[in-house]
This record gives C-alpha cells, sequence and structure tokens, in this order.
C-alpha cells in the first residue's frame, strides 16, 4: 500500500491489511504541550486517514502552561474516559496530581490497559514511557519506540527522575522490536552505547498559509520585521538566558518577543523575566497557539533556536516552513535540520549570539536571502506521508522486500 499527500494509492498488493495501533508517551492530544503531542497528532491522524485504527492513551490533566490552554477539543472531552479527535480514539488515563509521579503512573497504567486492546502494535513515545515497554514485549506484542530526545540530559530533571528516563532509554534499546530516533546524531549515540542499530525517521512539515499581522498587532503592537522571535518552552536547556544577554547587548528597536510557557519550570521562567525586566523591548506572550502561533511565525524579522540539548525541535521547521530566517546553536540536532539555509552560532556563547544578531539587524538583504530559500527547503526535505509511510512499515512484524528501496537520496538515512 502506498499513499500520496494524504490518500491511498491503489496497488495490486494486498498483503497490507489495517493495523490496530495504541499511541502511548505523549501528554494530552489535541495539544501543543510539546513536540511529542505534535508528532503524535500529526502520525495518528494520517494513519487513519490511511485506514488503520489507532487509540491514543492521553494523560488525565491540564496543559503544562495552564488550564486555559486546552486547545482543538472542549476542556470538558479531557475528562472523559474516552473521546474521539480526527478519527482517533483517545482514551485518558487517570494520574496523580502530584507532578513528580504522574507521568510514572500514567505510563504503568497506559500499558496494562493496552495490554487487553488486541493491538497489532503499540508504539511508546519519549524514554520516560518506555521504562514499560518490556511488558507488551514480554507477552509477544510488537512495539515501537521513538526517542524524541535524551531526556535524561535535560536540566529541569534530577536525582531519582534521571536514572528512571535512563532505564526508559535502555529498555527501549534492550527489548522494542523497532527504535526509530529523529537525529543522526541520536543514531550514533544508540550504537556506540548500546550497540543497537535504530531507525532515523525525522519529523515531517507542511507548507503554511501566511497571516497579516493582526491579533498580535492589537493583542503585543507587533507589526512585520519589527521584532525576533523565540517560541517554546521556557526551560534552561533552551539557551532562552544566552538569547536575553546577547540581545541586550545589541542596539536597535527590534523587539525581542518570547513565546512559550514552563514546563515545570516555573522558578526558571521567573528567573529568564528578571533577565529581561530591564529591557522593554521584551515581550513575553505565554503559550500561544491557533492564528497568534501562525501570525508570529508569519511576521518575525529573525527566529532564534539558542538550544544547548535538542531532539528534533519542530519549531524550528515550522519557522523556516513560514519562511523565517532562522538563527540556530550548532547543535548536531539543529545544524541536520538547517544545514547551510540558516545562521549557525557557537552553543552557549552568548558573544558569538551577540555578533550574529547584529549583522543581521544591521543587513536586512541578507536575511531575505535566507528567507527566500527556507520554505521551499524545509518543505521537501522533511514530508509526512513519507514519515508515516516508513514509521507504518516498523509496525509490522514483516516488512516488505522493497522497503529498502528510496527515491530521494537523504530517504536512505529513514532506514538506520
Amino acid at each position: 500500500m502506498k499513499y500520496k499527500d494524504g490518500h491511498r494509492i491503489d496497488t495490486n498488493d494486498e498483503s497490507e491489511p489495517s493495523l490496530k495501533i495504541a499511541m502511548i508517551g505523549h501528554k494530552r492530544i489535541p495539544s501543543r504541550e510539546g513536540g511529542i503531542e505534535i508528532v503524535v497528532e500529526e502520525l495518528a491522524a494520517r494513519l487513519v486517514k490511511y485506514g488503520h485504527k489507532v487509540h491514543a492513551y492521553n494523560r488525565r490533566g491540564h496543559h503544562v502552561s495552564g488550564k486555559g490552554f486546552h486547545c482543538g477539543i472542549v476542556d470538558s472531552s479531557f475528562r472523559k474516559a474516552s473521546s474521539e479527535y480526527k478519527g482517533i480514539k483517545l482514551l485518558t488515563i487517570p494520574t496523580f496530581k502530584n507532578g513528580k509521579l504522574n507521568a510514572l503512573v500514567y505510563s504503568v497504567l497506559a500499558t496494562f490497559r493496552a495490554l487487553f486492546g488486541h493491538y497489532d502494535c503499540i508504539h511508546y513515545h519519549a524514554e520516560g514511557p518506555c521504562a514499560m515497554l518490556w511488558l507488551p514485549h514480554l507477552v509477544g506484542i510488537r512495539t515501537v519506540a521513538t526517542i524524541h530526545g535524551l531526556d535524561w540530559q535535560r536540566a529541569k530533571w534530577g536525582g531519582i527522575a534521571t536514572k528512571y528516563l535512563k532505564f526508559g532509554e535502555t529498555i527501549a534499546a534492550k527489548y522494542a522490536d523497532e527504535v526509530i530516533v529523529l537525529s543522526k546524531n541520536a543514531q550514533k549515540y544508540f550504537l556506540d552505547t548500546y550497540n543497537r542499530k535504530v531507525r532515523f525517521i525525522p519529523n515531517g512539515i507542511e507548507k503554511p498559509v501566511i497571516k497579516e499581522a493582526s491579533i498580535i498587532a492589537r493583542k503585543w503592537n507587533l507589526k512585520k520585521d519589527d521584532y525576533i522571535l523565540y517560541l517554546g518552552r521556557i526551560v534552561p536547556e533552551k539557551g532562552l538566558q544566552y538569547l536575553i544577554d546577547a540581545y541586550k547587548s545589541v542596539d536597535g528597536t527590534k523587539k525581542l518577543v518570547i513565546a512559550g510557557g514552563s514546563s515545570h519550570t516555573d522558578s526558571f521562567l521567573k528567573e529568564i523575566k528578571r533577565k529581561a525586566a530591564d529591557d522593554n523591548r521584551v515581550v513575553f506572550t505565554d503559550f500561544v497557539q491557533g492564528e497568534e502561533l501562525e501570525e508570529l511565525y508569519s511576521n518575525a524579522y529573525l527566529y532564534v533556536l539558542p538550544s544547548d540539548l535538542e531532539g528534533m525541535p519542530i519549531s524550528l521547521l515550522e519557522a523556516m516552513s513560514y519562511g523565517n530566517c532562522c538563527v540556530v546553536s550548532d547543535i548536531p540536532e539543529c545544524t541536520e535540520v538547517v544545514e547551510d539555509r540558516a545562521v549557525v552560532f557557537e552553543k552557549s556563547n552568548t558573544q558569538d549570539l551577540m555578533d550574529k544578531l547584529t549583522g543581521l539587524l544591521n543587513n536586512s538583504e541578507i536575511v531575505n536571502q535566507y528567507k527566500n530559500t527556507a520554505s521551499k527547503f524545509i518543505c521537501n526535505k522533511y514530508d509526512w506521508d513519507l514519515v508515516v509511510e516508513k514509521t507504518g512499515r516498523l509496525y509490522r512484524k514483516v516488512q516488505p522486500t522493497n522497503y529498502l528501496k528510496e527515491t530521494k537520496v537523504y530517504h536512505e538515512d529513514f532506514n538506520g
């Protein structure tokens, strides 16, 4: 079975029946609480279009940035035991209110419930939930694990949480029938650390519709090309501290817009706001979604991602798809994405970031050169339909003999 633009292309091969798949590891869909939630929704919705049955195990609770940020389905649906969205059956797993325990409780309860769901495959997302992957493996259910990033390295975790995440990674490497990673750097890490060959299947992106500055003009007095945009979670590993320090040393009237909420990191958010308090050019929007998000991407002069650590940053793909000139740190997870189509600075180096910002703020011609090529480059490079086809192949115990035949050079990397 082949797919193009979300539609099945009829072939003479009827050997690929529809599958029943469980998704475990995200917080909630529909939601933009993080990159995992975006990927699970995109993947599950397309699988449903292709004729598969997909159950997504949501975690009961509110959006990490506050209960006012639920989107897609009205709030009441998040309190139901089950619901449906884009053909995806949503199953809500109860958890403790204690944020330190709910992820563990969720993965245990979701796994036990999925054992009785008669699934062809259970797809785990992120390292923590993979700690329970051994159980369906034990009873003979096929498992796929997507490691969206090396979560145990993130600054917000420590102690027991870090050990738990590392344990989940180890379980995935040892027991998962297939492991998917989002970068070549992670692919090498698994080979070096566990002698495990894993599949490199990056995320996808679609070309968006550019929006005029309307809502953002009313709410934050933002106009086209008069601001630098950071969009993402406000957590230490994203490098916002470097961006603010660099920006405060740059002259000019262009604002710095910080769009995002905390993720169990309220103390860091307060620290960032204190750092920016003496510069009235810095605008904090809190978490954004919908048209506000689209307008922010559509009208930025620059998009900056100063991360020390990433999996595969969805926001970077989105920013480039909107035709933005992007400035990113030189970590492999960013440079693999942008290649030579963005400006790169040395990770954690505030001076280098300041120099890059100064040069771009003083030269709109260079900025426009990057803008003119970004969208076509990124949308051609990362194709959701191909991502879904490749991932869908891994759900089957027997894969077609032509699985390794690729049509584009970069697709070869998808096979690990």
